[in-house]
């Protein structure tokens, strides 16, 4: 009868331990925590932030005026014909920036446009144009902005941003946030700038994410969420323990149930 009450406590004593050390806090799965801590004073305005153009973007540049036929030897997709024109289609004719930075514009020749934001691009292109038609307008698009999202996360992959301004938060949210057993505390965010890899660590648990330089991502940034403690502890573990753990439990339901009649 006494081994039978050991072997009862041992085996729940086991299975509390296991229990509690599968468990977390809320301090490790919640967003932006704290943020009644946050004064105004900390705020930092992110409206006109812009994306840079970088060597290898691919850009989709367009010049329009009153008269369509002015402007056809500056183009080299047609639009006003209404066409149906393809993404894959729009990708070849864009401009590839070289890795000197210049892109080969018709009749202007080369332009520098590495380190440009759109409007400044915009505004140059512009300004050479005008040599050769008056009121002509420019417009830019950015055909390659992308970000990678991988790790622990429901939807790992590559996604294409059409805003030209993704967060860190929404590009976790396309692809289908992190899974319960992402490192919410240390994320790492990598980047290539002027041609140096460069890697950055946030907190998405914390409201500072909000405030920090890579809050907005670049074209081509990779969000790797890393795996917590108990995705790390898991993958070690006998592929058998689940087996155990249940069988364990059968048997504290027996041994109970035989303590419980032995003392009718």
């Amino acid at each position: 009868m006494i081994k039978l009450k050991f072997l009862s406590r041992g085996l729940v004593a086991m299975l509390l331990v296991v229990f509690l050390t599968s468990c977390g806090s809320s301090k490790d799965i919640v967003y932006f925590q704290n943020t009644d801590t946050v004064s105004d004073s900390m705020y930092t305005d992110l409206s006109n932030y812009e994306i840079k153009i970088m060597p290898n973007d691919n850009l989709l540049i367009t010049v329009s005026a009153l008269n369509p036929e002015a402007v056809e030897p500056f183009n080299t997709v047609n639009l006003s014909r209404g066409y149906s024109i393809s993404g894959s289609t729009l990708e070849l004719q864009g401009y590839l920036v070289d890795e000197t930075g210049y892109i080969n514009f018709p009749v202007i020749g080369k332009l520098s446009v590495a380190g440009l934001t759109k409007i400044e691009a915009v505004n140059l292109i512009q300004s050479k144009v005008s040599q050769y038609i008056d009121n002509a307008t420019v417009n830019l698009r950015f055909l390659n902005y992308k970000v990678s999202v991988l790790g622990e996360v429901n939807r790992p992959g590559t996604y294409t941003v059409d805003s030209e301004r993704i967060s860190i938060p929404e590009a976790l949210a396309k692809a289908g946030d992190m899974t319960i057993y992402g490192k919410r505390h240390d994320v790492l965010i990598c980047r290539v700038e002027e041609g140096v890899k460069k890697f950055y660590h946030v907190d998405i648990t914390s409201p500072d994410i909000f405030f920090s330089e890579v809050y907005y991502l670049q074209q081509n940034d990779i969000i790797y969420v890393l795996p917590n403690k108990s995705k790390v502890m898991s993958s070690t573990y006998n592929p058998m323990l689940a087996t155990f753990i249940s069988g364990a439990g059968l048997l504290v339901s027996i041994t109970t149930l035989i303590i419980s009649l032995s003392k009718k």
